[in-house]
C-alpha cells in the first residue's frame, strides 16, 4: 500500500481573541484556511449559544472549512461550555474523552480520536495541560497511561503543553514514549520565544515535516500560533 499524507494543525485559538484584544472567528478561520489541514485540533474553544459568531467558535469554524467538528468541553460556564475541539475531513471511526483534572486545579481533560485516512485508523489525541509543573507532571503520566492503548498504525498527540523548560520531565517522558519532536517557538504570537505548542508523531519516521505557522494574519488572530504536521500514513514506516 501506498503511503497517504495527512496535513495536521494544532492551535490555541485564545477564545479567538487576537493580540489587539477583538474577538473575531473570522480571522481564526481565514489563518486555518491558509493552512488547508485535513486535522485540526483547537485549545481555548468558546461554546456559548448566541447569535453570533463570537461564541459558538467550534460551529463557526467547522461551518467556515466545511470539517466534522467534534466538541472536548472542560469547563461548564453561565449559559456553555469551553475546551478543545477537534475539526477534520476525514471519517470519524471512535471518540473518547480523557479526564485530566488534577485536584482543586483548573479542570483539564484531552480529546482522543480515531480518524480513517483512506483506510487505515489513525489515532489523534487533543490536549491543553495546566500551569503548574506538578499538574503537568501527572496530567502527562494519565495520558501515557492512555496511550499504553494502542491499536492504530499512527499515534498524533497535539496541543498547549503550557512546559515553558525544554528540559522539563513531562516532556523527556513524552519524547521517550513517541519520539523527540522539536521544540518551535509559538508564544507569543508577534515575537514567539517559547515553544508551548507541540505535536508528537509516532513512529516518529511517519512525521515529514514540523512548522509553526508564522503568517501576518496569524500573528494577529490569537496569542499564540498554529502549529503544522505533515505526516506520512501507510506501509512501511516503522
Amino acid at each position: 500500500m501506498s503511503a497517504s499524507r495527512l496535513r495536521l494543525a494544532s492551535y490555541n485559538i485564545h477564545e479567538c481573541v487576537g493580540v489587539d484584544g477583538h474577538r473575531d472567528p473570522a480571522r481564526i478561520a481565514d489563518v486555518l484556511r491558509e493552512i488547508d489541514a485535513d486535522v485540526i485540533g483547537l485549545q481555548e474553544v468558546d461554546a456559548r449559544p448566541s447569535e453570533t459568531s463570537a461564541s459558538m467558535q467550534m460551529q463557526y469554524l467547522a461551518g467556515a472549512l466545511g470539517h466534522h467538528a467534534i466538541f472536548g468541553p472542560t469547563l461548564q460556564r453561565v449559559g456553555g461550555e469551553y475546551g478543545n475541539a477537534l475539526l477534520t475531513r476525514r471519517p470519524v471511526l471512535d471518540v473518547r474523552h480523557v479526564d485530566l483534572t488534577v485536584y482543586r486545579r483548573e479542570p483539564r481533560a484531552a480529546l482522543d480520536v480515531d480518524l480513517d485516512v483512506d483506510g487505515i485508523p489513525v489515532r489523534v489525541v487533543v490536549t491543553h495541560l495546566g500551569l503548574l509543573p506538578g499538574e503537568r507532571r501527572k496530567q502527562v503520566r494519565r495520558l501515557l497511561d492512555r496511550l499504553g492503548d494502542n491499536h492504530t498504525n499512527v499515534v498524533v498527540l497535539c496541543g498547549d503543553m503550557n512546559e515553558w523548560f525544554a528540559v522539563g520531565r513531562p516532556l523527556r517522558w513524552l519524547h521517550a514514549r513517541l519520539g523527540r519532536t522539536t521544540g518551535i517557538p509559538t508564544f507569543p504570537a508577534p515575537f514567539p520565544v517559547f515553544a508551548l505548542d507541540r505535536i508528537w508523531v509516532h513512529p516518529r519516521p511517519a512525521l515529514a515535516a514540523l512548522a509553526a505557522h508564522e503568517s501576518p494574519a496569524a500573528r494577529r488572530a490569537s496569542d499564540h500560533l498554529p502549529m503544522i504536521a505533515d505526516i506520512r500514513i501507510g506501509s512501511g514506516l516503522r
